[in-house]
């Protein structure tokens, strides 16, 4: 399983904002450069996190992006998630009988259990962690 590479640029954008001072904004292309994201897909990312309430923007003169929530309230779960939606190492673990072998199959409970330790770790780490 690998995270696309949108969702991991949508980190490094978060821990860009986590590292700021609390009152200051950045702008879309300070991070762009910065974190090394091609501005266009960064606007895309920025819109996402944006609806689903991890960062907010403010357009004008002194307008930026700053995170919607403090760093310790913001986990790697709730970023990959917004960008790439739930995580999912097989299809059969989130939804049932999506496969033909589902009731017999003896490597769903491997998927099922290597996937509930992932979103744990995920879940338990956030951004002031990083700080």
């Amino acid at each position: 399983m690998q995270i696309t590479k949108q969702a991991d640029y949508a980190v490094r954008a978060v821990l860009h904002l986590a590292k700021m001072e609390p009152d200051d904004r950045a702008s879309t292309a300070g991070i762009a450069k910065q974190e090394r994201i091609p501005s266009s897909f960064l606007a895309k990312i920025i819109s996402q996190l944006s609806i689903a309430g991890i960062i907010q923007t403010t357009r004008g003169a002194k307008g930026g992006v700053v995170l919607a929530k403090k760093p310790e309230d913001i986990t790697l779960l709730d970023v990959v998630e917004s960008i790439d939606g739930p995580i999912a190492l097989n299809e059969c673990v989130l939804h049932e009988n999506v496969c033909a072998f589902d009731q017999e199959c003896p490597i769903k409970q491997v998927w099922c259990d290597a996937q509930a330790e992932l979103v744990a770790k995920l879940r338990a780490t956030n951004f002031a962690s990083f700080l």
